[in-house]
């Protein structure tokens, strides 16, 4: 069935760590991770049962910061070892992922490539007001704003807090109308099918992780943990909109079955490898080091990328 699958399509086991909603700007957790394994349940209970038998733990799940204490060096060793060529991790910088949403969701017209690689070249007036001063009140006032959740009317205070705090020498952003603005948040409030959520980096992650693994020659079944912000009407839009991109190769996002991960060896797995890419990203391991792929990268050393383990 593995051989069938690689040829066709490939069932990838996902998770996630460092997702804290709408709250983006947390400089405590800077980054989002997502982890895909290609593993067979078999191989992957077999992962965990080891891990579990080194330390004689009994309990159902087994935690990345466990695996980043000292005293466990050796069996972190031998966890990156056992995946190598069958994970990958997709990293989101957090501050990163709100200056692009400024400008893919008010400038140019919201779709649901935004935050992935499949997005238009918004490169340069992102990385503006990502080097901006005072960009922090400023992508606050941004989420503040487009938090429209339960939302009936626009909070006309909140466009105004949003100019007062633009950063000067952001072209695309000079020409923003408040009409512009207020068209954007009309439809999120009347919930625009057509307009990905704005401040959902799971979406784009989700999206990543099938691009990496359809390679454009296969689809990918993704069995996910349980998470809120993967709606089956986003994950409908999003499977549409990938195919429609990928178009005449195979529709890179087939299914996504999300599953409670203390019931699947393989979420447990990549929830794993999730923390710990999380944990080491500002300075990853000689074992994550050599596998960092090509990604969208902020001017920083390492803010969305991949790694390939």
């Amino acid at each position: 069935m593995h051989t069938l699958q690689s040829q066709a399509w490939v069932e990838i086991a996902c998770d996630e760590s460092g997702f804290s909603g709408s709250n983006l700007l947390d400089p405590e957790s800077p980054v989002i991770t997502h982890a895909g394994v290609d593993l067979t349940l078999p191989e992957a209970a077999e992962v965990v049962a080891v891990l579990r038998s080194s330390r004689r733990r009994r309990s159902t799940e087994y935690k990345s910061n466990l695996l980043l204490r000292p005293e466990h060096r050796s069996e972190l060793e031998w966890f990156l070892t056992a995946l190598r060529g069958r994970a990958h991790v997709h990293v989101i910088d957090k501050t990163w992922y709100v200056a692009r949403r400024v400008i893919e969701l008010l400038v140019a017209e919201p779709s649901y490539g935004a935050g992935t690689s499949l997005e238009g070249d918004h490169h340069e007036s992102a990385i503006a007001i990502y080097q901006a001063a005072g960009r922090t009140e400023f992508l606050d006032a941004f989420i503040t704003m487009t938090r429209t959740k339960r939302l009936r009317l626009i909070d006309h205070a909140l466009i105004d807090r949003f100019f007062e705090t633009m950063p000067a020498g952001v072209p695309a952003l000079q020409e923003l109308t408040r009409t512009r603005v207020e068209d954007v948040l009309l439809r999120l409030i009347d919930d625009d099918p057509a307009i990905p959520p704005p401040l959902e980096p799971m979406v784009p992650a989700l999206a990543e992780t099938a691009l990496f693994w359809s390679a454009g020659r296969r689809s990918v079944a993704v069995v996910h943990d349980e998470q809120s912000a993967l709606t089956r009407h986003r994950i409908d839009r999003l499977r549409t909109y990938l195919a429609g991109a990928a178009f005449p190769s195979p529709p890179p996002l087939l299914t996504v079955t999300q599953v409670d991960s203390r019931r699947d060896p393989r979420v447990q797995v990549a929830d794993l490898l999730a923390g710990i890419a999380r944990r080491l990203h500002a300075q990853p391991s000689r074992l994550l080091q050599p596998y960092l792929v090509g990604g969208i990268r902020p001017p920083t050393t390492l803010d969305q990328t991949g790694w390939r383990v």
